[in-house]
């Protein structure tokens, strides 16, 4: 059964909720049932977000995840917070730029991507969760990436639009990190 309930989560500002609906707007592109939803704090940049995102075949009954089959965290407090919402077997990825504490349950499997870092030298710190989203694609194949670019051009304005090769050049790094 195609079924991916994934929590993408982190500081606000970090392209959180972008990641997320760009996930489900890819999934859409390939026709599947999708939902998004976004949490965040009143602080806004700085603060806490979080989303869930889920990608079926079937009818989704909830867009509210009480567990995950793939986590992306991008600081150390969306680890304690949803480490334990994997399920055994899930998919972790964190931002090793960012994420200094190791996981401790042993029945995940985990990667660490210094996408924060890696963003900053390619010249575009806001591309960090792109590299995440990719490595996400490569392990899950929750979306393909044909999907994602359309779902740049679906979500971006036309003036963002020249940014898309490079988001996908970033995308196929994070895949093949």
């Amino acid at each position: 059964m195609f079924l991916h309930e994934i929590i993408i989560a982190g500081f606000g500002g970090q392209g959180i909720l972008s990641a997320g609906r760009l996930l489900a707007y890819a999934g859409m592109v390939e026709n599947r049932e999708v939902s998004f939803l976004p949490s965040y704090g009143p602080e806004m940049r700085g603060g806490t977000a979080n989303c869930m995102v889920v990608i079926s075949e079937e009818p989704i009954a909830s867009p509210v995840l009480n567990s995950c089959n793939a986590l992306i965290v991008m600081n150390n407090p969306s680890l304690a917070k949803f480490e334990s919402w994997l399920k055994p077997g899930g998919i972790l990825i964190a931002d090793s730029s960012l994420v200094h504490k190791q996981p401790e349950r042993k029945d995940i499997k985990v990667f660490g991507i210094p996408a924060t870092e890696l963003a900053s030298e390619f010249g575009n710190k806001t591309y960090s969760n792109i590299y995440l989203l990719g490595k996400l694609i490569k392990e899950t194949g929750c979306v393909l990436a044909e999907s994602f670019e359309k779902a740049l051009y679906g979500i971006l304005s036309k003036s963002k639009h020249h940014m898309i090769p490079e988001e996908m050049a970033v995308l196929r790094a994070g895949m093949d990190y």
